[in-house]
């Protein structure tokens, strides 16, 4: 249940606080004193995109704030939570600011939340009946829609086992078409594969083969200068006729620090060091020995590797650019060439899968048709009942639905669903958008919102002035039905109407102050005295008028009988 709305310089409203009860309340004002604002800023609340425009002029920002109860179980506490927001005593604050530069944010819990959480949050807290939905449930889409909603559990369980059913079966039948119809391009890639795949068997690449190609390359392309280089060294080390060689002259300094040993322990280590140095030497020199020896002058080596290496070029060119991916490329190419390869097998079980599961689909479906007929039989009735306390007693709604054995599968089924209307006993049935003037459709909608309401789970149902071309006797019995609803569910609605503000528990009126430069807007609760003012200027125009006055305490006798 909504407990607390607040409104700040938003449109024509300064401040503005609403202190939200159970049961029904009503907000009326007069034309254009913002009493709609209200409804906006619902819809702010709920995720509805923001408009520059509402911003009130010369305010920074407007800003919109709802405390709301949180029924035990909603999925509501955890979307909150996962956001960062906190849920404190069962009540979520939800809010929206726009600045008067354009920017909105949206707030859920404390926390900063992208709008579209508010619209998942709210979607468990309320739902908003509005003369935006008449436009709306005149689409085929939304009338069938609106039937399964009413259908209720039964249909939603047949519908949830229907939609994975007909996701696979709609996967086969999508593959199937794929592997028929593009066989030629199918063919055409399979030519490819083979080709690309066939050179890379014939190189027959090794992983990091070519580094190692290359390092072998490098070395036998230098290899004289190599062994030169490593001869010079030995001899500059430890050369044994070369008396500049290093291992001779650190010989020479080992001997003199040796013949001196004994007298300094410093100079005693640093013997040692030399001494150390000259075994180093010989080590290496023996070393770079072995290696100038050692250096291959393999010509022919070379060529084979340069060819080598030119071979795997030619494949990273194609179906690199590293060996690592043209071994990927291989890996993958070979996979999709052994499914290419198997199209005949591959459509046979898809065929034998589509037999198996088209039945079982189509079986499925049919469920929900029976139910949709079903739910279409006592929705109809359920409507025309409403209507005829409308002033409408000979109108009446069809909710056909047609199917049929050839009928094509869609995730909704195999269902056209169609609301049609005949607003007289002696015309015929016609779709809404073509059957009703803009009085009837109004009294006809708001039948609809009413039933449709009456099988909703949500704990608060608004509606803006769904009541549009209503008056009289049928004006009463809206407001009777807004009533009846809200024995189940918090109800609150718009209305310029005094018979159905006066079946309310609680009355809001909205009044607007112009002082010539600056219109605004304040909300304002009523008590009894002053409800019979309001209801007296909305009968009358005349708070003050004695009859009118009369009539309003009349209208609110028969609320409350």
């Amino acid at each position: 249940m909504w407990q607390h709305l607040t409104l700040s310089s938003l449109g024509v409203i300064d401040s503005a606080e609403l202190e939200l009860s159970e049961g029904f309340t009503v907000i009326t004002g007069e034309t254009g004193a913002g009493k709609t604002m209200v409804v906006t800023a619902l819809g702010l609340l709920r995720g509805d995109r923001a408009d520059l425009g509402l911003v009130r002029r010369g305010a920074d920002q407007a800003r919109v704030e709802a405390s709301i109860g949180v029924p035990q179980g909603a999925g509501v506490a955890s979307a909150v939570e996962e956001a960062g927001g906190r849920i404190d005593d069962d009540v979520v604050i939800l809010g929206r600011v726009l600045s008067a530069q354009g920017r909105s944010r949206a707030l859920a819990g404390g926390a900063t939340v992208p709008a579209a959480l508010l619209a998942e949050v709210t979607d468990e807290l309320v739902a908003v009946h509005g003369q935006s939905d008449q436009h709306r449930l005149l689409r085929a889409a939304e009338q069938r829609g609106a039937l399964d909603r009413f259908a209720g559990e039964r249909f939603a369980v047949a519908e949830a086992s229907y939609a994975p059913a007909y996701a696979r079966w709609r996967t086969v039948e999508r593959s199937l078409v794929e592997l028929r119809t593009h066989a030629q391009e199918r063919a055409r890639e399979l030519d490819v594969l083979r080709f690309g795949l066939e050179e890379v068997a014939n190189v027959e690449p090794q992983p990091h083969e070519d580094e190692q190609l290359k390092a072998e390359e490098g070395r036998l392309a230098h290899a004289e200068s190599l062994a030169r280089a490593a001869d010079e060294a030995h001899r500059s080390l430890v050369g044994d006729a070369d008396v500049d060689a290093a291992r001779t002259a650190v010989a020479a300094a080992s001997t003199a620090l040796r013949d001196a040993a004994g007298h300094d322990p410093s100079l005693d280590a640093l013997g040692e060091r030399v001494f150390e140095l000259g075994i180093l030497l010989d080590e290496v020199g023996a070393d770079l020995g072995t290696y100038s020896t050692g250096v291959e002058l393999d010509p022919e080596r070379l060529a084979i590797l340069q060819d080598r290496r030119a071979a795997l070029a030619g494949l990273q060119r194609k179906y690199g650019p590293t060996l690592d991916d043209v071994l990927a490329w291989a890996g993958k190419s070979a996979a999709r060439l052994n499914e290419l390869g198997n199209d005949d097998e591959a459509i046979a079980a898809l065929e034998a899968e589509q037999a198996q599961l088209t039945p079982e689909v189509r079986r499925l479906a049919g469920e929900m048709s029976r139910l949709r007929g079903e739910a279409a039989q006592r929705l109809s009735g359920l409507v025309d009942a409403e209507i005829a306390q409308l002033s409408m007693p000979s109108a009446r709604l069809e909710v056909r639905v047609t199917a049929g054995d050839d009928a094509v599968l869609s995730p909704h089924g195999v269902d056209d669903v169609e609301f049609l209307f005949a607003a007289n006993s002696g015309t015929g049935l016609r779709p809404l958008h073509k059957g009703a003037s803009g009085g009837e459709l109004s009294r006809l909608m708001l039948a609809l919102e009413v039933v449709l309401a009456d099988r909703t789970t949500v704990p608060t149902l608004v509606f803006d002035e769904v009541d549009a071309g209503i008056g009289g006797k049928a004006a009463v019995e809206v407001g009777r039905r807004l009533a009846r609803l809200a024995d189940r569910a918090q109800v609150i609605a718009v209305t310029h109407l005094p018979q159905v503000a006066a079946f309310a528990d609680h009355h809001f009126v909205v009044t607007k102050d112009d002082d010539g430069t600056v219109t605004s807007s304040s909300v304002v609760r009523l008590d009894d005295d002053s409800r019979v003012d309001e209801l007296a200027r909305m009968l009358a125009g005349q708070e003050d008028s004695a009859t009118a006055q009369a009539h309003a305490r009349e209208l609110l006798d028969i609320a409350r009988g």
